[in-house]
């Protein structure tokens, strides 16, 4: 989901799942980001945290889900919470309009193994399919009636989440101390 860049030029928001790809061996890398007031311009960083996939995405279809609220960003593979971005702040939350786009793009440079792989575009065309692809949501200015859904998690949803982070979480930005953490208030425990 992006807002209007050319609306809020250099100040969007982004909140979006990405797959990063994989190398001979190695499971797909899956990529969740928040972008706040920028894209990762500078100003303000990217609040990523990538997966390693439990199983291969290009055998079967599965069900990625972003749930948006006023309480929380949760991401979702096949039902499980992967990650939860709780709103610690409003100038730490997305607030802006979005919309919703799908993309194949070469991020070869920095996606896998921070470009040490190159796309191989022997493999091409590449192609992305979507099936019962659904979208619900309410207008930015929507009174709160619209906005049924809590963004909390029940208590065995924050167990099997803490169980895919001990066992494929990959990165989270809030650990990585080549950050600037004054930028990302909400890693402070």
């Amino acid at each position: 989901m992006l807002s209007n860049n050319e609306a809020h030029p250099g100040n969007h928001d982004e909140v979006d799942i990405e797959f990063l790809g994989t190398t001979v061996g190695k499971p797909y890398t899956l990529q969740t980001n928040v972008y706040v007031r920028g894209s990762g311009d500078g100003r303000i960083v990217g609040r990523e945290v990538k997966f390693h996939l439990w199983f291969d995405p290009t055998q079967d279809f599965h069900h990625y889900a972003i749930l948006w609220s006023p309480m929380a960003i949760i991401f979702f593979v096949d039902d499980v919470p992967i990650r939860s971005y709780p709103r610690k702040s409003v100038e730490t939350y997305p607030s802006r309009p979005m919309w919703v786009y799908g993309s194949i793009w070469d991020a070869s440079s920095w996606a896998t193994e921070d470009g040490k792989y190159k796309a191989d575009y022997h493999y091409q065309p590449f192609v992305g399919k979507f099936n019962n692809f659904k979208l619900s949501g309410c207008s930015a200015s929507a009174p709160p009636q619209c906005r049924p859904i809590s963004g909390r998690l029940t208590g065995q949803q924050i167990r099997t989440m803490q169980w895919v982070h001990s066992h494929y979480m990959v990165y989270n930005y809030c650990g990585d101390n080549k950050r600037v953490h004054s930028l990302t208030p909400e890693c402070s425990h």
